[in-house]
């Protein structure tokens, strides 16, 4: 039997993080009000991060922070501010790129695991080994780096030391990350947690670099959009073997800005792989791509784990993102007797629909809308309203926290 690694899902906000825990995840990762590198996210106020850790924890599931930015020196009497605040309601970990702030860390919450963040791009085992040595738990690696490199890595650093890397979710166009674009653009910091994605605008011209002049650069746009920086989205979902072969203690899905049916939907497919290939079943299941295709992305690819990260751009080459399937709502409990789930909309649908139940450890299940019922019980046709509460009737018992989305062709 292989090793299990960790499935580590992203909770950009309380609702995220309550989907990947029913849907499997082992870990989740999230940010307060600072310090984080998604400053667009939600993330989590104090009383909210000690609620969330409280939940994940209820539920067996681990929470690492991440604090994650370069802090400037007339920053650190606020973070230390921030540790301080967090002795009374620890995280399982935090996510840190700075040697300053692991330091701090080490300092104020000495029982707390130290992760080192992508942020700070290490590619190397000697790189990874001296993170160890100053109190590191574990190391987030580099995007850029191919399972060859990771293999070398994990053979080459003490078998302690813990190593994830992202297998789903956005890639940046930048060396793990590290952009002035958004500096330059808008004054907005991407290596602070503030990010425009200027790399995803819009722009028209042909770009001749000066020793290049046969090779001209379209920015052209298509259907409103420019693609020359944009990176594809990683999916290794048809790889789960391999990456469990090279030494990879944590698989981690990117997307904290992403939905929470998102989260649900990655983190339960994630999941279904693991535990298939960890039982010993490598085989291939398209089942699983499909799902995959559910949810909001970009072109897929497989990131720089197959090719050379300094001659793959591993840019997109078609246009715009893949949208998810419609997320209507989410049950809440189910009656056995009357067979009918008390739900929770999240978006319209009609009697007569064709909708799709998403339950832990299952790809959706396809059925068709019988029957709508108000609190009151009274039939009608259709739920148009925000976070109406309402019954449905289902011909098989479903589970607090199974998401109903829409069905093909719907």
């Amino acid at each position: 039997m292989k090793k299990i690694p960790e499935l580590l899902s992203p909770a950009g906000n309380l609702e995220k993080l309550q989907a990947a825990v029913l849907y499997g995840a082992d870990a989740v990762y999230l940010a307060g009000q600072r310090f984080g590198m998604r400053s667009a996210a939600d993330n989590f106020t104090e009383e909210e991060l000690c609620a969330a850790i409280e939940y994940a924890h209820a539920h067996g599931v681990k929470v690492y922070l991440t604090v994650n930015t370069m802090p400037r020196t007339d920053e650190y009497a606020a973070l230390r501010s921030y540790f301080e605040g967090l002795r009374s309601f620890l995280p399982d970990a935090l996510i840190v790129a700075d040697v300053g702030v692991l330091m701090l860390a080490k300092e104020i919450l000495p029982n707390v695991e130290i992760h080192i963040s992508t942020q700070a791009n290490t590619v190397s085992a000697a790189a990874a080994t001296a993170w160890y040595t100053l109190g590191a738990k574990r190391v987030v690696l580099a995007r850029e780096l191919t399972l060859a490199e990771i293999r070398e890595i994990r053979a080459n650093t003490p078998k302690e030391l813990e190593l994830e890397a992202f297998v789903h979710g956005a890639m940046c166009v930048s060396y793990s990350g590290r952009c002035l674009l958004s500096n330059f653009f808008t004054g907005r910091d991407g290596n602070r947690g503030a990010c425009a994605q200027p790399c995803r605008w819009n722009y028209s011209a042909t770009v001749f670099e000066e020793k290049r002049p046969n090779e001209p650069l379209y920015l052209e746009q298509i259907n409103g959009e420019t693609f020359i920086m944009a990176s594809r989205d990683t999916s290794m979902i048809s790889y789960v073997s391999e990456l469990i072969e090279c030494g990879i203690d944590s698989f981690k899905i990117e997307g904290r800005m992403k939905s929470a049916y998102y989260a649900a939907v990655t983190t339960n497919v994630y999941r279904m792989a693991i535990d298939a290939v960890c039982a010993g079943d490598t085989s291939k299941h398209p089942e699983w791509e499909e799902e995959l295709e559910s949810v909001s992305h970009r072109e897929y690819g497989t990131g720089y784990y197959f090719s050379d990260s300094h001659t793959d751009a591993n840019t997109v080459t078609q246009v715009g993102y893949i949208r998810e399937k419609a997320y209507l709502a989410t049950v809440l409990s189910y009656d056995e007797e009357r067979k009918e789930a008390y739900c929770i909309q999240r978006n319209k649908f009609s009697v007569g629909e064709s909708i799709e139940l998403l339950t832990p450890g299952r790809v959706g299940t396809a059925m068709r809308c019988e029957a709508l019922y108000n609190e009151a019980h009274e039939p009608i046709e259709s739920v148009p309203h925000p976070l109406e509460k309402f019954y449905i009737h289902m011909p098989f018992a479903v589970k607090t926290g199974d998401i109903l989305r829409s069905g093909k062709g719907e």
